[in-house]
């Protein structure tokens, strides 16, 4: 319970103050002393100061090692993020490294993350760093550090914690995901940004030490506390930083440690004041309105045109015209020895003239009825269902201008229309032949032709 108040207390404190995040956050961890200016210390001082070059030697920026023998041996690490320049990764850690001899005199155990020119991390301690856990408990206020700006957040808090939550738990996922290359500062490390306004974006950052084990996901599990014990804390201020010893975690509002150079954030659309709004609505709306009815009128003059085919392509056994008094095609078929017995077996003698579907022969039924007998081409490609149907539409037609067709014949590859005889000759032979001499039948007359009853 004590050890709660003392962490609520200092998180207070940090906010009453404005503690802002400095450049750099060193944390001395009470867990032993030493006295100065002894082995230990000597160890201390020597490995520290090497770390600079010892991480400028390894091409992925993390070096890990020890000197000394026991129980003097001192254990150091240092790394830099991906993407750091050399002179800025070794700036940050010497400068880091001299502030631990500096802010912690004769702890055994220390660590800091310095956030400029770039991020980098150095820890020393007197045993091997191998337990992630003992840094996980929130109530242990001398294994993390909090710190935060001390301004609001001048936005839409709930649309900014959805954004802020978002962006923390894809970090973590990220960030926690172990790669091919253990022993890099790339292992365990990313940072992102997300827009929160056309002109405002979060930015946030996550590195584990490449050290960590995915086995036990320790990199997974102290981000996640990091989070929890900003949330805690400090949720509504503009920034913050929670470090531990093995995992790092930081946001703002501003790009910072030179890590989002190469991340594009996409902008948010923009708010729409209320009467923009309806127009844009408008706007949107109508040629929706205008397309969906152009396709409705497609739609319905296919559909009426495909009935009208179908229509015309029923077949004849389906064709009723009781009006007429045509009920079946049956009434209207001749047989092939009758036509030819009226037309003497189409003798050339009968014969009236040829068109471009056949040739046209006088002939008399057996009642004295003369008709007009056209034998079509054998070279036609009409099936007989559609020959047939095609008679019944045309023996429907009744009309005082027009001859009448009588019949027809379907026999082998016979097919023969039997047509009434006009003994005044076809209606083109007056417009067209040498009839129209005689005849002044203007476009008036024709059309009277056609359409009067």
């Amino acid at each position: 319970m004590e050890q709660r108040n003392s962490y609520s207390i200092l998180c207070f404190i940090l906010i009453s103050f404005g503690v802002a995040l400095v450049s750099a956050q060193q944390q001395c961890m009470n867990t032993g002393t030493f006295r100065l200016n002894s082995l230990y210390d000597a160890n201390r001082r020597l490995i520290l100061s090497s770390l600079p070059s010892s991480v400028m030697a390894q091409d992925r920026f993390f070096f890990q090692g020890s000197t000394g023998q026991e129980p003097n041996r001192v254990y150091a690490r240092a790394m830099c993020i991906p993407g750091s320049t050399s002179d800025d990764c070794s700036d940050c850690i010497k400068t880091a490294s001299n502030g631990l001899i500096q802010s912690c005199p004769n702890q055994t155990r220390a660590f800091a993350w310095r956030g400029e020119p770039t991020l980098c991390h150095v820890r020393y301690s007197n045993t091997s760093f191998s337990d992630v856990s003992s840094e996980l408990n929130p109530n242990n206020v001398f294994n993390n550090n909090v710190f935060n700006n001390t301004g609001d957040i001048n936005t839409n808090l709930t649309e900014f914690a959805a954004k802020w939550e978002n962006l923390t738990a894809h970090l973590i996922v990220a960030a926690s995901t172990e790669n091919s290359t253990p022993s890099s500062s790339s292992n365990y490390y990313k940072a992102d940004a997300v827009a929160l306004t056309p002109f405002q974006n979060i930015y946030a950052l996550m590195q584990c030490t490449p050290d960590s084990s995915s086995l036990t996901h320790d990199c997974e599990n102290c981000l996640k506390q990091n989070v929890a014990d900003y949330q805690s804390c400090c949720r509504q201020t503009q920034g913050g930083v929670i470090m531990r010893a093995s995992c790092f975690f930081r946001w703002d509002l501003k790009p910072f440690s030179k890590a989002f150079g190469n991340i594009t954030v996409a902008s948010p659309p923009p708010l729409l004041q209320p009467g923009k709004r309806f127009n844009g609505i408008v706007a949107i709306l109508v040629p929706i309105v205008v397309v969906a009815f152009i396709i409705i009128i497609i739609l319905v003059l296919t559909a009426r045109r495909s009935a009208v085919l179908c229509w015309r392509r029923k077949p004849y056994e389906e064709l009723d015209f009781d009006q007429s008094g045509i009920s079946t095609v049956d009434s209207l078929q001749f047989e092939l020895k009758t036509l030819e017995a009226a037309t003497d077996k189409f003798a050339m003698s009968n014969k009236l003239g040829q068109g471009g579907f056949g040739e046209v022969f006088k002939g008399m039924l057996p009642n004295g009825t003369e008709v007009a007998v056209k034998r079509l081409s054998k070279a036609s490609e009409q099936g007989a269902p559609e020959f047939k149907n095609e008679v019944v539409v045309v023996a429907k037609l009744h009309h005082r201008n027009l001859v009448r067709l009588l019949g027809f014949c379907l026999e082998g590859k016979e097919k023969i229309l039997v047509f009434e005889f006009v003994h005044n000759k076809s209606l083109d032979y007056f417009l067209f032949g040498q009839w129209n001499n005689h005849l002044n039948i203007d476009c008036k007359g024709i059309y009277m032709m056609f359409f009067s009853v």
